[in-house]
Parts: C-alpha cells; structure tokens; sequence
C-alpha cells in the first residue's frame, strides 16, 4: 500500500448561528447540565450516529474485534512494510542510476503530481463503485507494477526514466486508492469504532515506517534494489486477500450514486456549505503542504546544522517515527476527536516546529522531533477521522478525495519552496518558516470556528467549580450549536 504522507473551496462564513441542517444528521439540541458552561464538554446527543460521534473510547484495540477489520490490519502490516521497503529501495536506485538528489526529487514529484491534478475525480469513482471490489482493483495494479520495476531493474535494463514512469503511473492508481481505502474503513467498523480504527491505521503504518528502511537496507546491500521491489509486489496478495476472506454481510456498504453529471462540483459545494468541514480541510491544506517536509528539512539539518553521517540521520527519522507511533497509539484510546483536539494539535505540531529550529544540539533535537511526530500524528487522525464521521456516507468519497488533495497534493507545491529557502537560509530559517506557518493556520482557523459557532474565549484563573483556566463558551447560550457541540 502506498505510503501517504495521511486535507477545498474556501467560503468565509458568517458570524451567524450555524443551522443543523448543514449536519451530516440531524441531531436534537443537546441540554447542558446545571453548571455545564462548556458546550464542548456535551455528549449527549438523541440520534444515534451522533452519539456514537461523540462517545468515549472502548479501549485501544476496540476495533479489532470486528473480523473484517482484523482481516484487513494484517494486510495492511505486510502491505506497508514492502512498501517503505519499496520507498527506500526506489530512492537509493535513482541516486545510483543519476547521483542526483535532484532526480529522487522528481521521482517523489512524479508519484504525488497525479493526486494534485486528479484527487478529487478518484473520491468521485469511490462513491460510484463497490469498495471492496475496487480496492482489490487498485492493489492488484500496485502489485502488478513492483513486479514491473522489480523484473526490470533485477535484469538491468532499468534507467531512470523508466522509474519516473512507474511512479507516474503508481500515482495514478493512488489517485483512486486512498479515497477509496479510506471510506472502506467506516464500511468495516461502522461509526462507533471508526476513529479507533484511523489511529490503529496510523500506528500501522509508523510501525512499518519502522520496520520496511532497514530491511531494505539489508536486502540492498545483499541482492539489490531489484529485490525489495520484488518483495513488495508479493505484499500485496496480502491485502488481498484479507479482502477476499471478509465477510460481506457483515461489512456497512453505503448506497452508491448514480453516474450524472456535476458529481464533482455537488461535493465541492457541499464542504462549502459546511464550515465544520471546510475549515478542518483549509487548515489541513496548511499543514499538508508547509508543515510536512521532513525529508528536505532533516537532510539539511543533519549534513548543514550537525555535521553529522548516515547513521544518525537515520535516527532523526527513527526519533520521528516512534514520536508519530505514540502519537497513534494514544489516539487509539480517545474518544471521536473534536474540533479542539484537532486544531490544537495543529497549533502544538507549528510551535514545536519553531521550538525545534532553534535546538542547540543534535540530541535536542532528537527530542524534539518525537514529540512533533506525536503532535503531527495527532492532527493526522483526528482530521480523517472526524472529517469522516461528519460527513454524509454517500457523500465519504468526494470529501476523503478532497482531503488527500489538500494534504498530500501540496508536496509537489511545498516541497520545493522550502527545499528553496533552506538552501538559501539555512535549514533552521526552513524549518522556522514551516512551524510558523502552521502554528498561526492554526490559530486562524481556531478563531474562525470558534466565531462560526459563536462561541467566545474565557480565562478563568481561579478555575472555580472545576472549570479550565482557557475554554470556549458560548456568547449566548440561548444559541448554542451542533458545531459548538463538535469543538
């Protein structure tokens, strides 16, 4: 499975009361408790699917007791430890094949270009057709081009040309496969285990991030590139068939949409229409796009900054990776993430990026980037997760596909201008003008929900009757809404 880096039209809204028929349900109003002043603190909720929106955790590993979904995690370990391997193994071929850190450059820019330009038509082609069935579509395609790779580069025909063409042509099929494997998630576990079931497929994929460099490594250095691509195409028969063993009576499949016109724009117009949606996307955009470069970023500090080999940029990834499975873990024992978390974890994710420029040495450093990995894993799961619980089902698609747009498709756009100003200004300044645009994205986005839901801030240092120092209350409680309810 292809690794993602796991985000729309913008509309300002108003300052007014936000209706509940911009819902994804409708819900009845909520009554707060004598003394609640915090509508964020509500979680009673009359319809059944906003309860199950709004409810407490079931345990770490409440999602896998769901067969289908136990099926589908094995396949996934398999599936994205090859395709780290895959990733690493690609990048140290172009760099032999070229010596150009440049041409791995274009490499990752070729595979992520599609998302880009055609993000949105794949959430389309997932509301349209059976999940399940696409997704064995999807993966079979993703297997059948490592072994492609694989079968050139083992017979040494392969240049880099031809590794730019079968990443183009991976990215195509992502295109369709990340939205699609998203919405699977909710036909699997439904509502009331989808945002455990996010975080399980965030520590998953941390895991395998782990585990797939170093046992590419080992295969490179033994048998060659040839042969992780190899391993990697095997990998996929077990997503597979973890597919093919599920039980469908038990899956939550959702009505599918008719082929008609303007599918497109009906999804765009729906987020849109729905600040609770469309600003969670405008801020994952921010961070998707400034906010994610580590690998420029940490390649400059480790050769710029510490003057340090091989190994200990190794570490840096690995300090990061284990910071992102944490991360995933302890969302793993939350509740359906809320508003706040989500932006919160945005504004964490920025500052400590700052913090982080200014780190005086490399162990700092180090520190550092486990608790970014933490904070960015964290707004990771929670904006899927709660972008997908609030949407409509026949509308998961279109919105998951938006979300991949706007996260992983400003790489090609980001990427190169902070690779710019960290060649320029050093990779401190890089890395400094990334926390800072995210943290006040952050901050931004913050503020406009708070205002769309008409809500203001309250300090309250003397924190009677248990109440927080900082919190959100409504301006007028007569007014209080879902989307105060959601922050």
């Amino acid at each position: 499975m292809t690794p993602q880096g796991a985000a729309g039209a913008v509309n300002r809204p108003d300052d007014t009361t936000i209706p509940t028929t911009t819902l994804a349900t409708p819900v009845a109003t909520p009554v707060s408790p004598p003394g609640d002043d915090d509508p964020c603190e509500r979680t009673a909720a009359v319809d059944p699917a906003a309860s199950a929106r709004f409810t407490r955790p079931g345990g770490m590993f409440s999602s896998l007791r769901v067969r289908n979904y136990r099926y589908f995690f094995a396949g996934q370990i398999v599936s994205n430890t090859g395709s780290w391997m895959q990733r690493i193994a690609q990048d140290w071929l172009v760099l032999s094949l070229t010596g150009s850190p440049l041409a791995v450059g274009i490499t990752t820019a070729m595979q992520f270009l599609p998302t880009l330009l055609l993000g949105l038509f794949g959430g389309v082609l997932a509301d349209r057709m059976p999940k399940r069935r696409l997704l064995i579509a999807t993966q079979g395609a993703m297997g059948v081009l490592a072994a492609g790779l694989a079968a050139m580069t083992v017979t040494g025909v392969v240049t880099e040309y031809y590794v730019y063409a079968f990443a183009l042509l991976l990215g195509l099929v992502t295109v369709v496969d990340t939205p699609t494997r998203q919405a699977f998630v909710s036909e699997m576990v439904g509502p009331e285990h989808l945002s455990n079931a996010v975080s399980l497929n965030a520590a998953n994929f941390q895991t395998a991030r782990l585990v797939g460099p170093a046992v590419a490594g080992l295969l490179i250095a033994a048998v060659g590139s040839g042969w992780a691509f190899a391993l990697n195409a095997l990998s996929f028969a077990a997503v597979i068939g973890g597919l093919l063993a599920m039980r469908t009576s038990e899956l939550r499949p959702v009505d599918r949409i008719p082929r008609e016109k303007g599918q497109l724009r009906e999804g765009l117009r729906y987020v849109k229409e729905r600040p609770d949606l469309m600003w969670p996307l405008v801020l994952a955009g921010f961070i998707g796009t400034f906010g994610f470069n580590f690998p420029t970023l940490l390649s400059g500090f480790a050769r710029g900054v510490y003057h340090v080999g091989p190994g200990q940029y190794g570490l840096l990834n690995t300090a990061m990776a284990l910071g992102s499975l944490a991360g995933a873990l302890y969302a793993a024992r939350r509740g359906a993430p809320r508003l706040r978390w989500l932006t919160g974890a945005a504004l964490g994710f920025g500052l400590l990026e700052v913090l982080a420029s200014a780190a005086p040495g490399y162990w700092t450093f180090a520190v550092l980037l486990t608790l970014i990995g933490i904070f960015g894993l964290t707004f990771n799961t929670s904006v899927n997760s709660y972008v997908q619980l609030s949407t409509d089902p026949e509308m998961r698609g279109r919105v998951m596909g938006l979300l991949v747009l706007v996260f992983t498709g400003g790489t090609p756009v980001g990427a190169p201008l902070v690779g710019w100003v960290t060649d320029v200004y050093g990779a401190r300044v890089g890395l400094l003008a990334c926390g800072a645009v995210s943290a006040l994205a952050a901050a931004t986005v913050g503020l406009v929900l708070a205002r769309c839901a008409d809500l203001r801030l309250r300090v309250d240092l003397h924190r009677g009757n248990g109440g927080r120092v900082v919190a959100f209350v409504p301006r007028q409680p007569a007014r209080k809404s879902e989307l105060a309810a959601a922050c």
